[in-house]
């Protein structure tokens, strides 16, 4: 009789053989009980514990037979090699001809434990069918076969090819693992590939490897040699023990099976489907071709990694034909004597499942009708729906889960209501209460009851606290060890935790003993006298009578149909969704039902029972005999067909995916013996003609001929109809391969319909009567041909996996990505795969592939592109990142490109590949593929990123001179919002030298005026900000950051100071007693190191105005300090208190002296001061000259000397020393040496000559000087140079902030808006009825009335304000203008579309509507017609009803736009609340969607759109397409549309008037204005209809208005109102919104024009108004 183990004593037998080196995690089982023959386990880490990040292995127990191939082969390797301690691989073995020298080949000094060859070269020893026999290393040659057509050895070494084979040790283990992590298993594969694709000599590896994957095509009768498919699940070793052998695989993270309960959004496309399947029938033709079957494909057995690469999962070693039937007997008796139990006596498991009647085999159908009938126990049919979920016993992370029935207040009993739990709620209500529950969902962003699993990995380690490791504890529940904070007894422990049960404390009495020596054991309820009878009471309870009859109800909350929709609502059990629905998980709630889950029979029919007892004996005490009423029978009657009907409807929950003879009919179970024969003869018979070398002319120009794309229209479903007609022709090796196939059709038809094509009961009727599953024709028909073909009854007319290879069905886009992402997957290093992959793509494979293709390759690319681990790794990392560029299209550089390069730049310290990736040119090809916006919001801030907090010299240097070239071609707004104020915002936290730089060279190059209105202001500011923070009582911490930021802002000063005239420096920094110096000076709580800066850079200064100017303005301020210090002589040696952190500005001052008192400003200050003005003159302007020249002879030996020179003093070494930045001596690395010599951005040719000019700062000779005159004429012609207008931002800007860090730049830097208007100009004759800015924010477009009241077009360029071109082929009056992304093309719609060049303004494109009135319509595009089929709620053009359409507005007529830049499409509103979509880029419309009932008298135009996270601004840059499109219609409705589908998700009221603009700024937010005075935003994940927050307070209608992050601009009339998003709401959801008048920021005159729209330039801080009187307003 067989015994299965249970988990205990596998972990205990692991335990064993391994030597306690080995951490057992959980274990794995087909069955719902805990018995298997396979574990998940890991390595410890260096402190013997668990760890998370720690590589995770499967160790499978395979019984030893005697006459088992593999038994047999481990025990002759083990017994050869045990003398000399050797573990060799499986694919060593030696290969000989008969007549070579046994003894050579076995001889064990010719051979080391470790081969110094590849493990293939054995493989050319073969040629034809030359007659070979394998030795076993010297012992006698097998002659056992594993299949009938290659020695088992043959096979093994091709399954596993490099597997160890050993005995069990942990040391053993230790060298597999480590061998797996290296990654340099099969290394020499990628490099013999990389020497082929470089023309140099690969060797064989490349061309076996190639031959492989289907190169030159696949072949099923091809030689086996000794590399590993790469969609095989690599085995690492097989190691002995006594009885059986262990298997060692690497686990992936996913199975197909979990992805597609928990995530099926990761398969995001049809072609990836194709390409997964592809995979696995790769996989599956080399297996066929070595003459082996798998028997055992399903999705549970697929394998899949981080990259979701399929790995086909080898259970146990494939079998063979030959054998087959002796297997099935065996199988078929062990079934029928198989027990239940464990199998180690003498443990405390032992016997502890032996009354369980569950089968090894999960078969729900009959499960639940065992359970229904009362035949089977709550417990194990509970264990059963776990087992269907994927929960796993032992896995802390995902554990079986049971209900709590009792809450441990009183002893069970069932005749009384006391100490029952209530299991219509789920725990966590009960716990939470209803009321919090409700606030919950009410107030969270999305709205949920329940924020974590029903069983979580805190409570499941809680719960078994007294008997798991500690190490497991401090990973799992805290890191620091508290015994006592482990509840103690089973009410406290219920009472503590608001999750569920686990199936433990129901049968396994040791869970209440602890094992640690400071934790009590688990105190049971009084009522129990032991563990062993709480266990007993706790499992009668569950099985109880109460139980049975409310158990439905926790089935529903946790498994059913109360985990979705309405009834989650009402049970108050909806789960907070995944954030990330596209991301694999491997856990997850999974919903098994979807309708109520039926009572428990035994139970309705006690009840039944009882009440027909009392009628029968009522009859009986009347005297009248009557037979049992024929309620209970129709009861019955009822409960089984409710029964039956739930049971069918949860038919998915026993999926089918091969048959066996049970299945079978009579004329199905045997197979034609001449045919058979004559296969077998065919199959068998290596014809000697037959070449089995390889094409020897396989070479790079060979490879990119088989990896090029073709036109994928040649291709189409009439040729895959044509290749099922040929494919009956085609004849299967076996029966069995055949089953491989039927399992492939029922797994590619799951991955269409998200559920299994047969079960339990669909299958036996297919197989016996040929009937198919309704599902099946709910199948893509290019799906369903190859299901079809797949799952033929008769086996031999099933396709083999090479002719489904070579289908149709495949595109060449897979099998080209197939042929550059396979290699990749070897178990090599990243630096080889790097190597490999920047090779093939240097040769043209990602340009031969194609843009689809390159950007499904890009993923499996990139992971290792991230991290290069030397100079050369990052020299092909930064070739295939250029090539990827080169050939992906612009949205999936933003999708795949900018958030690798956002990582590589964001990494800290040196990298070879960040200072690449950093230059010039490389930016400036991205910019111009994806457009300003997408750099500023990616990998602006990235850049600015490495200036600060410890940055490397040669990153810092290449960042500075990338910020500086970009400068100018970002415009002055967007330089100083995005890169000036960034900058300053890191004055004090570790801004480099080179940050500085950067400051002062952009200055330099925007010029003296852009200094003047923009950075010194922000300059100012910033040190009146931390002189005020000088005089707070702050925290140590603030205090020194605002020293060191005021040393990087005086620094800054310095640097710009010589860059400005001396009239300008003393009029902006000097006089009328505001030097900031001198302020900083006069400071007497400032760090020492401060004063130091201050007064060498106040020296500098005033070097630069002169000793006439020095001595009018400075020398008056500079008394009182002078003043002050020659008084406090006396006490300058006690002063210590000053002198503190002097550590933190060593740096600030390097190679200067440090002073150290305050009084040493005097030492500083005067000398310098007499050097440049003369002694006399200084003395006359300090009246306590005496009392300081007195100090510094006494305290530093200075004496004045008449020779114009100080004397040799200490004075000699504290002279004022220019920053760094001013000495190009100073700096090896000079950003400015780099932009002049040609590094890094070039300078616009607009304004070349200024912009070389002012590259690097000249200091102005002192000779020069300008008079009044001279300087008002300079000062007039200001208004001449670009972003004249711009003010300073200065008055809005707050200084900067303790908390800020750079980052996502709109949190850390908010807009205060002003209202204020910066600059008007009439940009119309009449109305500006619509206007967009550029991505750029250089452009922007208003469209308004002209002359004769046509409607035109003008384009403006913002930093002079003047109209560059414009668009005049508009006959009505334009009411939207829309700018289509960076194509350069503009839409404007005055009831048609035009499409015009912007550049030229030449018209490229004109779509209209067939008028109404037409009573010849043209056909429909074949798209339209195409779609109109699939989705009834689409209607063409011709559909469009005539008569009172045209009374109020033609419903031809287009009214609105909206551009969908991930679809590159042009939704268009119509008049008679429809949408046409428009395909820009080929010049064509498509469908048209109705969206309003025809029996409508007046039928609702579409006034505004909008579609899903429009107006969201992605942080990475990337483009998510859209899910839905709201439509604003002009009687206030508002209309949500599917995108996919084309159905009306949702119509409702609105607003009482006219719907203005929609705006969606989150996925789930949509923003709405009206005529109706109110601004509404709508939480679309709220119930229906939404109830909104509703903003009031304008006093006339909404006529637009703009969003930017979380604030709102609203227009109505001519005042604009502010409001944000984040802000919570009134009781009645209401919130009021303040209208204020827009101002001119010259004169303070309001503006009293009527507003028309608005747009907003985000970058730059600023927005642009229209107004009814045709002027444009910049406002800030």
């Amino acid at each position: 009789m067989e015994q299965q183990t249970c988990f205990d004593c596998l972990q205990r037998r692991i335990k064993s053989d391994f030597s306690d080196q080995l951490l057992f995690s959980y274990g794995l089982s087909d069955s719902a009980l805990p018995f298997g023959s396979s574990a998940v386990v890991q390595m410890p880490n260096c402190n013997g514990e668990a760890s998370t990040s720690a590589s995770q292995f499967i160790l499978e127990q395979l019984p030893t037979e005697e006459r088992d191939c593999l038994t047999k082969y481990i025990d002759e390797y083990i017994t050869k090699n045990v003398e000399d301690g050797d573990n060799h691989r499986v694919g060593d073995m030696s290969l000989f001809e008969e007549g070579q020298d046994p003894a050579k080949v076995s001889d064990p000094m010719a051979r080391s434990s470790t081969p110094k060859y590849p493990l293939n070269q054995f493989s050319s020893l073969l040629n034809g069918d030359r007659k070979m026999s394998v030795n076993l290393m010297g012992s006698e040659s097998s002659t056992c076969t594993h299949s009938s057509r290659f020695a088992c050895s043959r096979t093994l070494s091709a399954l596993a090819p490099f597997a160890h084979i050993g005995i069990c040790s942990s040391n053993i283990f230790e060298m597999l693992a480590s061998n797996f992590l290296s990654g340099c298993l099969e290394d020499h594969i990628l490099c013999s590939l990389s020497r082929l694709i470089e023309g140099k000599a690969s060797g064989r590896d490349s061309v076996n490897f190639l031959h492989m994957v289907g190169i030159p095509s696949f072949d099923e009768n091809n030689i086996p040699g000794c590399l590993r498919h790469p969609n095989i699940a690599p085995i690492l070793g097989y190691l002995k023990a006594s009885g059986y052998v262990y298997s060692v695989l690497p686990k992936t993270p996913y199975n197909l099976d979990s992805i597609l309960h928990y995530c099926p959004n990761v398969l995001k496309s049809e072609w990836h489907i194709r390409f997964l399947l592809y995979q696995l029938l790769s996989a599956l033709a080399c297996l066929h071709g070595l003459g082996v079957f798998h028997g055992k494909i399903h999705p549970s057995n697929i394998m899949l990694t981080n990259l979701c690469w399929s790995w086909l999962r080898i259970c146990d070693m494939p079998k063979s034909r030959s054998n087959l039937s002796s297997r099935e007997a065996e199988c078929k008796h062990s079934a029928a004597t198989a027990r239940i139990c464990c199998c180690m006596d003498g443990y405390s498991s032992h016997g502890l499942y032996v009354d369980l009647k569950l089968s090894p085999s999960i078969d729900w159908h009959s499960q639940f009708h065992l359970w229904w009938k009362g035949e089977l126990s709550n417990f194990e049919y509970l264990l059963v729906l776990n087992r269907l979920a994927g929960r796993r016993w032992g896995d802390h992370t995902f554990h079986t889960v049971m209900p709590w029935v009792i809450d441990f207040s009183t002893k069970p009993d069932e005749n009384s209501d006391l100490g029952w739990r209530d299991l219509s709620k789920s725990k966590w209500r009960l716990a939470k209460g209803d009321e919090q529950l409700d606030f919950t969902y009410a107030t969270s962003e999305i709205p949920h009851h329940v924020s974590d699993e029903c069983l979580s990995e805190l409570a499941v380690c809680s719960y078994k606290a007294r008997r798991l490791p500690l190490s497991v504890l401090r990973l799992a529940v805290r890191s620091v060890y508290e015994p006592n904070e482990y509840p103690s007894n089973m009410l406290r422990l219920y009472e503590w935790t608001p999750d569920e049960c686990i199936p433990e404390f129901y049968c396994d009495p040791q869970i209440f003993c602890s094992i640690h020596s400071g934790m009590t054991n688990l105190a049971v309820p009084s009522w129990a006298r032991s563990p062993e009878e709480f266990i007993k009471l706790h499992w009668d309870a569950l099985e109880s009578e109460r139980v049975s009859c409310q158990i439905h109800h926790w089935i529903d909350i946790t498994f059913g149909y109360k985990l979705s929709g309405q009834a989650a609502v009402v049970a108050k059990n909806v789960m907070l969704p995944s954030s990330e629905p596209t991301m694999p998980r491997s856990v997850g709630r999974r919903q098994l039902f979807t309708r109520p889950h039926p009572v428990r029979l035994v139970s309705t029919m006690r009840k039944q029972n009882s009440t027909n007892t009392s009628a029968v004996n009522k009859c009986r005490s009347n005297g009248v005999e009557s037979e049992t009423p024929l309620l209970f029978e129709t009861a019955y009657l009822q409960e089984l067909e409710e029964a039956s009907a739930f049971s069918e409807h949860a038919g998915h929950l026993s999926p089918q995916y091969c048959y066996g003879p049970e299945n079978l009919v009579n004329d199905m179970s045997s197979v034609d013996e001449l045919e058979t024969e004559s296969i077998d003869k065919s199959d068998s018979k290596l014809e000697i003609s037959k070449n089995y070398g390889f094409p020897s002319n396989i070479n790079l120009s060979y490879l990119l001929e088989h990896i090029e794309v073709e036109d994928e229209g040649s291709m189409g479903y009439q040729e895959l109809l044509l290749w099922r007609q040929q494919s009956l022709y085609s004849k299967n090796f076996s029966e069995d391969i055949g089953k491989d196939m039927f399992s492939i059709g029922c797994v590619l038809a799951e991955l269409y319909l998200k559920r299994p094509l047969f079960n339990s009961t669909s299958l036996p009727m297919y197989i016996g009567g040929g009937v198919l599953p309704e599902s099946m024709f709910k199948l893509p028909p290019h799906a369903k041909v190859l299901v079809e073909a797949c799952i033929q009854k008769d086996w031999r007319r099933r396709p083999s996996a090479k002719s489904v290879l070579e289908s149709p069905y495949f595109p060449t886009t897979v099998k080209s990505s197939y042929l550059f992402i396979a290699p990749l997957q070897l178990l090599a290093s990243d630096g080889s795969r790097l190597q490999y992959a920047a090779n093939f793509a240097k040769q043209g494979a990602l340009k031969a592939m194609g843009a689809f293709a390159a950007e499904m390759c890009a993923p499996y690319c990139l992971p290792f592109v991230v991290n290069p681990q030397s100079e050369i790794e990052a020299e092909w990392a930064y070739v295939l990142l250029k090539d990827f560029i080169k050939c992906l299209t612009p949205k999936a550089v933003k999708t795949l490109i900018l958030p690798a390069i956002q990582k590589i730049l964001q990494t800290p310290g040196y990298s070879h590949l960040k200072v690449s990736l950093l230059q010039g040119s490389f930016v400036q090809e991205i910019w111009n593929l994806i457009g300003k916006q997408a750099y500023l919001e990616t990998i602006h801030p990235s850049v600015i990123s490495n200036l600060y907090v410890s940055p490397h010299k040669s990153s810092a240097a290449v960042a500075s001179v990338l910020l500086i070239g970009t400068s100018e071609e970002l415009g002055a707004p967007i330089t100083l919002n995005q890169t000036i104020l960034p900058l300053i915002h890191c004055f004090g936290k570790g801004l480099c030298p080179d940050g500085i730089d950067v400051l002062v060279r952009i200055g330099g190059l925007l010029g003296e005026t852009f200094i003047v209105k923009q950075m010194l202001p922000l300059l100012k500011q910033v040190v009146r900000s931390f002189v005020g923070v000088s005089h707070m009582n702050k925290p140590e911490p603030v205090q020194s950051w605002s020293a060191l930021a005021l040393i990087d802002c005086l620094n800054t000063l310095d640097g710009l100071v010589a860059l400005l005239p001396r009239e300008l420096v003393v009029k902006e920094l000097i006089e009328d007693k505001s030097c900031l110096h001198v302020t900083v000076l006069m400071q007497t709580k400032l760090e020492i190191s401060v004063l130091q800066v201050a007064a060498t850079t106040l020296m500098a200064v005033c070097q630069r105005v002169g000793p006439e100017l020095t001595a009018l303005h400075v020398l008056p301020q500079l008394k009182e300090l002078f003043d002050e210090l020659a008084f406090s002589q006396e006490t300058a040696n006690g002063s210590g208190t000053f002198v503190r952190n002097l550590r933190i500005s060593k740096a600030k001052v390097d190679g200067e002296a440090q002073i150290e008192s305050r009084m040493d400003l005097v030492l500083l200050l005067y000398p310098s001061f007499a050097s440049l003005l003369g002694i006399e003159k200084l003395r006359q302007c300090c009246a306590t000259w005496l009392l300081l020249e007195q100090f510094l002879l006494r305290c530093h030996n200075w004496k004045w000397e008449y020779s114009g020179e100080s004397s040799r003093s200490g004075a000699e070494n504290i002279t004022a020393k220019r920053p760094a930045f001013n000495k190009s001596s100073t700096s090896e690395y000079n950003p400015a040496k780099l932009l002049l010599n040609g590094v890094g951005w070039s300078v616009p040719q607009s304004q070349g000559i200024k912009g070389s000019k002012n590259l690097i700062p000249q200091r102005r000779l002192d000779g020069i000087h300008q008079n009044s005159v001279e300087s008002h004429v300079a000062l007039n012609l200001l208004k001449c140079e670009p972003w004249f207008w711009f003010p300073s931002p200065a008055d809005s800007w707050e200084g900067p902030d303790f908390l800020g860090r750079v980052g996502s730049l709109k949190d850390e830097l908010p807009w205060k808006i002003r209202a204020s208007i910066l600059y008007s100009i009439r940009a119309h004759h009449g109305a500006l009825r619509s206007l967009a800015v550029s991505q750029d924010e250089c452009m922007v477009f208003t469209a308004g009335i002209g002359p004769g009241f046509k409607g035109t077009v003008q384009k403006w360029e913002l930093s002079r304000i003047n109209c560059m071109s414009g668009y005049y082929g508009h006959e009505e009056v334009v009411n939207d203008i829309c700018v289509l992304s960076s194509s350069g093309k503009v839409a404007s719609c005055d009831g048609t579309i035009h499409v015009w060049n912007s550049r030229t303004g030449k018209l490229v494109s004109l779509f209209a509507e067939q008028s109404v009135d037409s009573t010849h319509l043209s056909s429909p595009s074949s798209s339209a017609s195409k779609i109109n089929v699939d989705h009834p709620n689409m209607l063409n053009s011709n559909t469009l009803s005539s008569g009172l359409l045209t009374s109020a507005f033609d419903g031809s007529l287009y009214t609105c736009m909206q551009y969908l830049e991930s679809l590159e499409m042009l939704v268009v509103g119509t008049g008679n609340g429809s949408l046409r979509f428009i395909d820009v880029a080929q010049s064509q419309k498509l469908h048209l969607w109705r969206g309003e009932s025809m029996e409508s008298t007046f039928p609702s135009l579409v006034s505004a759109i909008c579609s899903c996270g429009s107006d969201k601004t992605p942080a990475d840059g990337t483009l998510a397409s859209p899910s839905w499109i709201a439509t604003g219609l002009s009687s206030g409705n508002c209309r949500l549309f599917d995108l996919r589908s084309g159905n009306v998700i949702a119509f409702w009221r609105a607003h009482d008037g006219y719907v203005t603009k929609l705006a969606s700024p989150e996925d789930h937010l949509l923003v709405s204005s009206s005529l109706d005075r109110t601004l509404r935003i709508w939480d679309l994940r709220r119930n229906w209809p939404p109830q909104p927050t509703i903003f009031k307070g304008h006093t006339d209608g909404v006529s637009g208005f703009s969003v930017w992050g979380q604030d709102v601009i609203s227009i109505s009339k001519n005042k604009i109102g502010l409001s944000t998003l984040s802000r919570s709401a009134e009781e009645d959801g209401q919130q009021q919104i303040v209208p204020q008048k827009l101002y001119a920021a010259v004169h303070g005159m309001k503006n009293l024009s009527v507003l028309s729209s608005i747009d907003i330039l985000p970058f730059s801080r600023l927005f642009v108004v229209g107004t009814e009187d045709g002027y444009l307003r910049v406002c800030c």
